[in-house]
Protein backbone atom coordinates (compact mmCIF):
# COMPACT_ATOMS: atom_id res chain seq x y z
CA UNK A 1 0.00 0.00 0.00
CA UNK A 2 1.42 3.37 -0.94
CA UNK A 3 1.06 6.68 0.81
CA UNK A 4 -1.31 8.90 -1.19
CA UNK A 5 0.32 12.06 0.22
CA UNK A 6 3.86 11.05 -0.75
CA UNK A 7 5.34 12.94 -3.64
CA UNK A 8 6.96 11.04 -6.44
CA UNK A 9 10.72 11.60 -6.60
CA UNK A 10 11.86 14.02 -9.26
CA UNK A 11 14.23 12.23 -11.65
CA UNK A 12 16.25 15.45 -12.16
CA UNK A 13 17.13 15.80 -8.46
CA UNK A 14 20.04 13.65 -7.29
CA UNK A 15 19.42 11.53 -4.19
CA UNK A 16 20.82 12.86 -0.91
CA UNK A 17 24.25 11.52 0.07
CA UNK A 18 24.24 8.63 2.52
CA UNK A 19 24.50 9.61 6.17
CA UNK A 20 27.94 9.19 7.68
CA UNK A 21 27.88 7.45 11.06
CA UNK A 22 28.95 9.65 13.92
CA UNK A 23 32.58 8.98 14.71
CA UNK A 24 33.27 7.69 18.18
CA UNK A 25 35.67 9.74 20.26
CA UNK A 26 39.16 8.30 20.06
CA UNK A 27 39.77 8.78 23.77
CA UNK A 28 40.29 11.66 26.11
CA UNK A 29 42.87 14.25 25.23
CA UNK A 30 46.16 14.13 27.09
CA UNK A 31 46.58 16.54 29.96
CA UNK A 32 48.64 19.67 29.55
CA UNK A 33 51.73 19.79 31.79
CA UNK A 34 49.96 22.20 34.14
CA UNK A 35 46.88 19.98 34.37
CA UNK A 36 49.09 16.93 34.86
CA UNK A 37 50.78 18.53 37.88
CA UNK A 38 47.45 19.84 39.18
CA UNK A 39 45.68 16.47 39.13
CA UNK A 40 48.76 14.69 40.50
CA UNK A 41 48.84 17.05 43.46
CA UNK A 42 45.07 16.77 43.99
CA UNK A 43 45.47 13.00 44.27
CA UNK A 44 47.66 13.56 47.33
CA UNK A 45 45.47 16.29 48.82
CA UNK A 46 42.41 14.09 48.39
CA UNK A 47 44.02 11.71 50.87
CA UNK A 48 42.82 14.04 53.62
CA UNK A 49 39.30 12.84 52.77
CA UNK A 50 40.16 9.16 52.35
CA UNK A 51 40.91 6.70 49.60
CA UNK A 52 38.17 7.65 47.11
CA UNK A 53 39.66 10.89 45.70
CA UNK A 54 42.99 9.20 44.97
CA UNK A 55 41.25 6.19 43.43
CA UNK A 56 38.95 8.28 41.23
CA UNK A 57 41.79 10.53 40.02
CA UNK A 58 43.95 7.51 39.21
CA UNK A 59 41.18 5.71 37.33
CA UNK A 60 40.15 8.78 35.31
CA UNK A 61 43.55 10.32 34.54
CA UNK A 62 46.07 7.44 34.60
CA UNK A 63 46.25 7.24 30.80
CA UNK A 64 46.19 10.99 30.24
CA UNK A 65 49.28 12.13 32.15
CA UNK A 66 52.39 10.36 33.39
CA UNK A 67 52.89 12.63 36.42
CA UNK A 68 49.28 12.15 37.50
CA UNK A 69 49.57 8.38 36.99
CA UNK A 70 52.69 8.17 39.17
CA UNK A 71 51.46 10.47 41.92
CA UNK A 72 47.95 9.05 42.08
CA UNK A 73 49.35 5.51 42.40
CA UNK A 74 51.64 6.66 45.19
CA UNK A 75 48.76 8.40 46.99
CA UNK A 76 46.54 5.36 46.51
CA UNK A 77 49.17 3.00 47.92
CA UNK A 78 49.56 5.26 50.96
CA UNK A 79 45.80 5.30 51.51
CA UNK A 80 45.72 1.49 51.34
CA UNK A 81 48.49 1.42 53.96
CA UNK A 82 46.43 3.73 56.17
CA UNK A 83 43.44 1.41 55.84
CA UNK A 84 45.58 -1.42 57.20
CA UNK A 85 46.63 0.90 60.05
CA UNK A 86 42.99 1.71 60.82
CA UNK A 87 42.05 -1.98 60.84
CA UNK A 88 44.84 -2.85 63.25
CA UNK A 89 43.96 0.15 65.44
CA UNK A 90 40.29 -0.82 65.64
CA UNK A 91 41.24 -4.35 66.60
CA UNK A 92 43.45 -2.95 69.37
CA UNK A 93 40.65 -0.74 70.71
CA UNK A 94 39.89 -3.70 72.98
CA UNK A 95 43.06 -2.95 74.95
CA UNK A 96 42.52 0.83 74.78
CA UNK A 97 45.76 1.59 72.93
CA UNK A 98 43.83 1.26 69.70
CA UNK A 99 41.85 4.42 70.50
CA UNK A 100 45.10 6.37 70.56
CA UNK A 101 46.37 4.61 67.44
CA UNK A 102 43.24 5.50 65.44
CA UNK A 103 43.94 9.19 66.07
CA UNK A 104 47.66 8.72 65.35
CA UNK A 105 46.93 7.03 62.01
CA UNK A 106 44.53 9.84 61.08
CA UNK A 107 47.04 12.57 61.98
CA UNK A 108 49.85 10.81 60.08
CA UNK A 109 47.58 10.48 57.06
CA UNK A 110 46.62 14.16 57.05
CA UNK A 111 50.17 15.41 57.64
CA UNK A 112 51.81 13.25 54.97
CA UNK A 113 49.02 13.97 52.46
CA UNK A 114 49.58 17.71 52.88
CA UNK A 115 53.37 17.33 52.61
CA UNK A 116 52.94 15.25 49.46
CA UNK A 117 50.52 17.83 48.01
CA UNK A 118 53.00 20.65 48.60
CA UNK A 119 55.77 18.70 46.86
CA UNK A 120 53.60 17.56 43.94
CA UNK A 121 52.14 20.99 43.23
CA UNK A 122 55.69 22.14 42.47
CA UNK A 123 56.07 19.30 39.96
CA UNK A 124 58.29 17.15 42.20
CA UNK A 125 57.58 13.47 42.66
CA UNK A 126 56.84 12.53 46.26
CA UNK A 127 57.42 9.11 47.76
CA UNK A 128 55.86 8.42 51.15
CA UNK A 129 58.40 7.19 53.71
CA UNK A 130 56.28 4.12 54.40
CA UNK A 131 53.64 2.64 52.16
CA UNK A 132 52.75 -0.82 51.01
CA UNK A 133 53.07 -0.51 47.26
CA UNK A 134 50.40 -2.84 45.97
CA UNK A 135 49.66 -0.86 42.81
CA UNK A 136 52.67 -0.75 40.53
Amino acid sequence: MTDPNAQSPDPNVPPPPPQQPASAPSGAAPLTPEQDVQWGSFAHLGGVLGILPSLIIWLVFKDRGSFTNTEAKEALNFQITLIFGYLISWILVIVFIGAILVWAVWIVGVVFSIIAFLQAKDGKHYRYPFAIRLIK
